[in-house]
């Protein structure tokens, strides 16, 4: 499914974002609010508090001062409309880099350095039983998203693999399918048979084993019983011809149990015959081959193959969780792995394919007349360890609340391969560690609200975004390869705080873009049109980088490889930028020319660096290779060869192309060609390097 973008609103106070305004209010009553960050640090203890709280438009007088009316301006002075922004700690100022990040620490102290705080690594465990699940305090209106108030998910710890032996369940129930009938052994007369239905109607443990073609285990256990029901499957071959072999009509929880050694197959009809009256009248079909109406884990050391020739393949309407499965293959004509609530899966090898729909879902949301707002703990994908293969006809993995991928069992290795979108949340997404590979025909990782890369080693091969987050991309930590991409990076508000990135891309390889002045509009319109605006673009955004390596490469007519619809600012890192030989400075792009006086040329249309209001360096190291570019902090009329380092003694860099000037700024006070024998080299995510001192 793809998914419906937020429009940007947010009503502020300081240190607090909080719903506002009718939701009816048209996207123009609106512009005057800026979205630029919904951020939390992920350490599970720190959050921190959105840089620009609210944008407004102000009189500035020729001697300084700020009024509200021109008739207010001091005489003899002239007055000009400008805009002012409204940091989180209550500032004003006309830059809106320039607000300070304000950490709220887990003792409730609030600080500008993160690192000030203690931070605090969570230990909490599940009490009992397989009854854990993750936990987020966020709210959420898709008019207005909160901040500070919501809680970073917490990774529970999942408990050691159990062993599944039939011994365990010696004396219970045991189900026997063979040549066309059914035998019960050690019958507890909580087994209802009737037609080709057995219904199991009281917890407890029951084996089932054997191999029909036509047959339905169905649990429903009285409202109110809390007694879990444990399916153990010893070397099960069950296919229902016209409904789920297995349907999860009530219990409190159900567990699936592969035992120990065994090969589990499950397969179900490709239409419905059947239809089932829920407690509130309205009638049910079962949704997918395992379809569960209620909490449901699969778990164990036996292997699983569901085959989902009706819709999904297995789904839960509550919490689905799995727990170190050996191998698990799951191929639906819709969803491969449903769990409305929430998916959780701690470890195990998947093999999914979703011919038309997502290969991990959650969606669970309240609606509430036009909004969509989050439920506590549902709608989210939480993967602690595992390995996954998908392919999927939609997206990859889509979560509405949060996706989380974290190291916890195992480290996460994920590949998907999809026609829509590869990772996605509605809100928001979070890749803490893992190796995480995605092929996409549309975005490769997308969420409509904030984006989190806090470690693990990611790449992207996208036919649109590489990577596209409607409000915050943050990266704190982790590598980053785009290897292809139309945009390579996309947000409005992308901070780079560390890690190491490299992204090449066909169109501007970084673009801050969105909150154009009609808000609810379609992508190309709220993004300022095709290539992200450009020097006629209506929407804004910003770059903040503060640390980590960065290599950004553009190729393409019309391109940017650092392009800002707003403002964008350096004060640390490492940036090192590169624009291809069929690059947009002059070929293929018009715009008026000029000399910095250096022997470099300027385009106003864009180029190496591309801003609207302006791109400033106060630290860090920025190195860039071209022929032209709309602006820079400093620039040599210095032709370079591929292959070959130039820089200074401290930071340099061997570009992948000629060319005849090179920018630079920061720490970076001239550019010759060097010799890098004696410096370190950094190896950056697309195996190009970088040379330090």
């Amino acid at each position: 499914m793809k998914s419906q973008k937020l429009p940007f609103v947010i009503c502020s106070a300081a240190f607090l974002f909080s719903a506002c305004g009718d939701s009816s209010s048209t996207s123009a009553e609106n512009e005057s609010t800026v979205n630029t960050e919904n951020t939390e640090q992920v350490s599970g203890t720190i959050t921190e508090t959105p840089d620009v709280v609210s944008e407004t438009t102000a009189i500035q007088c020729s001697d300084g001062t700020i009024v509200q009316d021109a008739a207010e301006c001091p005489q003899g002075t002239t007055a000009a409309e400008i805009t002012t922004y409204t940091c989180g700690d209550g500032s004003t100022v006309t830059d809106a880099s320039s607000c300070p990040t304000i950490y709220t620490c887990a003792d409730g102290t609030q600080t500008y350095d993160r690192n000030e705080c203690t931070t605090a690594t969570s230990t909490d465990k599940p009490t009992s039983g397989d009854s854990e699940t993750p936990s987020s305090s966020s709210s959420l209106n898709s008019e207005a998203p909160t901040s500070s108030a919501e809680s970073e998910p917490q990774i529970v710890e999942p408990e050691a693999p159990e062993p599944v032996d039939v011994t365990e369940i010696e004396g219970d129930p045991i189900i026997k399918f063979a040549s066309g009938t059914v035998s019960i052994e050690n019958d507890n007369g909580c087994i209802k048979q009737e037609d080709k239905t057995l219904s199991i109607t009281c917890g407890g443990n029951y084996q089932l084993t054997g191999a029909s073609s036509d047959n339905q285990v169905q649990v429903q256990t009285p409202t109110g019983d809390t007694a879990n029901v444990y399916l153990y499957l010893n070397n099960l071959q069950l296919t229902s011809a016209s409904d789920a072999p297995i349907y999860v009509r009530n219990a409190e929880k159900t567990f699936l149990m592969l035992v120990d050694g065994t090969s589990n197959t499950l397969e179900d009809a490709s239409t419905r015959t059947k239809t089932y009256t829920k407690a509130d009248g309205t009638l049910d079909t079962t949704g997918a081959t395992v379809y569960a109406k209620d909490d449901l884990t699969i778990k164990g050391n036996g292997t699983l193959k569901v085959t989902g020739n009706y819709n999904n393949g297995i789904h839960s309407s509550n919490d689905l969780r799995f727990r170190d499965l050996p191998n698990v293959t799951v191929k639906a004509k819709n969803n491969a792995i449903k769990g409305k609530g929430s998916v959780t899966i701690n470890g195990g090898k998947y093999t999914l394919n979703a011919t038309q729909g997502d290969g991990i879902k959650s969606d669970e949301a309240e609606i509430n007349g036009k909004d969509t707002l989050i439920i506590e703990n549902k709608g989210i994908i939480v993967i602690n360890g595992g390995e996954f293969d998908i392919t999927a006809g939609d997206d990859g993995m889509q979560a509405f609340n949060y996706l989380l991928i974290a190291d916890s069992s195992s480290t996460p290795k994920i590949t998907v391969n999809s026609t829509g979108k590869g990772i996605v949340s509605d809100n928001r997404l979070y890749v803490n560690a893992g190796i995480v590979n995605v092929t996409s025909k549309d975005d490769g990782i997308h969420s409509n609200l904030n984006i989190y890369f806090n470690g693990g080693e990611t790449t992207v091969s996208a036919g649109d975004d590489g990577i596209h987050a409607d409000s915050t991309l943050l990266i704190a930590s982790g590598s980053i390869n785009i290897t292809k991409a139309a945009e390579g990076m996309e947000a409005f508000y992308i901070k780079a705080q560390g890690g190491k990135t490299a992204t090449v891309a066909s169109d501007d390889a970084w673009n801050a873009a969105g909150g154009s002045a009609d808000a609810g509009t379609s992508s190309g319109s709220q993004w300022g049109g095709p290539g992200g605006g450009g020097m006629a673009s209506s929407s804004k955004g910003y770059i903040v980088i503060t640390g980590g390596y960065h290599y950004l490469y553009a190729a393409g007519n019309d391109v940017d490889v650092l392009d800002a619809n707003g403002t964008a600012t350096m004060s640390g890192g490492v940036v090192i930028l590169e624009i291809g030989s069929s690059g947009g400075m002059g070929n293929g792009r018009s715009g008026m020319g000029g000399n910095s006086g250096s022997g470099c040329s300027t385009n106003m249309a864009g180029g190496m660096i591309d801003t609207d209001n302006g791109f400033t360096i106060s630290g860090g190291v920025l190195l860039g290779f071209g022929n032209q570019t709309e602006e820079y902090p400093s620039c040599s009329a210095t032709s370079f060869t591929a292959g070959t380092a130039y820089g200074t003694s401290n930071a340099a860099f061997k570009p992948s192309g000629s060319g005849s000037m090179i920018i630079y700024g920061g720490d970076v006070k001239s550019v010759a060609q060097v010799d890098v024998g004696s410096m370190k080299e950094v190896k950056l995510p697309n195996g190009m390097s970088y040379y330090e001192k």
